[in-house]
C-alpha cells in the first residue's frame, strides 16, 4: 500500500501541511458553529440542542471533577469543554469522506491523525499544565514538584515525558488506525461483485466503531490531561 501525502507550503525552514491546516480551520469553525447555534434561545428548562449542549458540558465537570477537585472545576471547565469539542470533530473528521488525486494526494483527513499535530496538542497540555502549576504554587513551589522525594527527581522529570509521549501517541494512534482500516476495507468493494457488498457492509461497521473510537479518545485525551493538572495544582492549601 502506498503512503498518502499530502500538499505542503516551505517558508524558510517551516514545512506548512496544508491539508492539516485546513482542516484545523474547518474543525474550529465547526465547533463554533455548533456551540453558537446550540445556545441560541436558551430557555430555563432545555430542551432539544440546548439539551446535548448542557449535557455535553455537564460531562466535561464530570470527567475533571475528581482530578481537578470540586473548586477548581468553575475555573478550568471552559478549557476543557473547548478541548472536547476540538477533539471530538477533529477525530472523526477523517471519517466523513476521502478526497485524494489521482497522485494520492490527500485532501481530506483527520488532523489528529497526523502524528506531528497530536504531539502538539500534547505538547500544548503539558505546558499549559507546567505554566498553571508556576501559577498556582509560585515558582518554590513548581520546583518541589520535581524533587520531592529527592531521591526521585529523575523519575518524576522522566514522568513529564512519559505523560507528554503516551498523551500524543495514543491519540495518534487510535485516530491514524482508524482511517487506514476503513481504508483497507472500502478497497474490498472494488475487488469484484462477491466481496463487493461484504466489503460495505463491514465499513459500515468499522465506521460505526471507529466513530465510537474517535469519541471515545477525546474522552480519554480530556480525562488523562485534567488528570495531569490535577495532580500539580490539586495539592494547594
Amino acid at each position: 500500500m502506498k503512503t498518502t501525502e499530502t500538499p505542503t507550503l516551505e517558508l524558510g525552514p517551516i514545512t506548512f501541511d496544508l491539508t492539516v491546516l485546513a482542516m484545523s480551520l474547518l474543525t474550529i469553525v465547526l465547533a463554533f458553529a455548533l456551540v453558537w447555534w446550540a445556545s441560541r434561545g436558551m430557555t430555563i428548562k432545555p430542551k432539544g440542542k440546548q439539551n446535548v449542549l448542557e449535557w455535553t458540558y455537564d460531562l466535561i465537570q464530570g470527567i475533571i471533577g475528581p482530578n481537578l477537585g470540586e473548586a477548581k472545576v468553575k475555573k478550568y471547565s471552559l478549557f476543557y469543554f473547548t478541548l472536547f469539542s476540538f477533539l471530538l470533530l477533529a477525530n472523526n473528521l477523517g471519517l466523513v469522506t476521502k478526497i485524494e488525486s489521482v497522485e494520492e494526494i490527500s485532501y481530506w483527513m483527520s488532523p489528529t491523525a497526523n502524528i506531528y499535530y497530536a504531539m502538539g496538542l500534547s505538547l500544548m497540555i503539558s505546558l499549559y499544565n507546567n505554566y498553571q502549576s508556576l501559577k498556582t504554587n509560585g515558582l518554590k513551589g513548581f520546583l518541589k514538584e520535581f524533587v520531592t522525594p529527592p531521591a526521585m527527581t529523575f523519575f518524576n522529570i522522566l514522568e513529564e515525558f512519559t505523560n507528554f509521549l503516551s498523551l500524543g501517541l495514543r491519540l495518534f494512534g487510535n485516530i491514524y488506525a482508524g482511517e487506514i482500516v476503513i481504508g483497507l476495507i472500502l478497497n474490498l468493494t472494488y475487488v469484484n461483485a462477491l466481496t463487493g457488498p461484504f466489503g460495505f457492509i463491514l465499513s459500515l461497521v468499522w465506521l460505526g466503531f471507529s466513530v465510537f473510537i474517535s469519541c471515545l479518545q477525546a474522552y480519554v485525551f480530556v480525562l488523562l490531561a485534567s488528570m495531569y493538572l490535577g495532580k500539580k495544582i490539586k495539592h494547594e492549601k
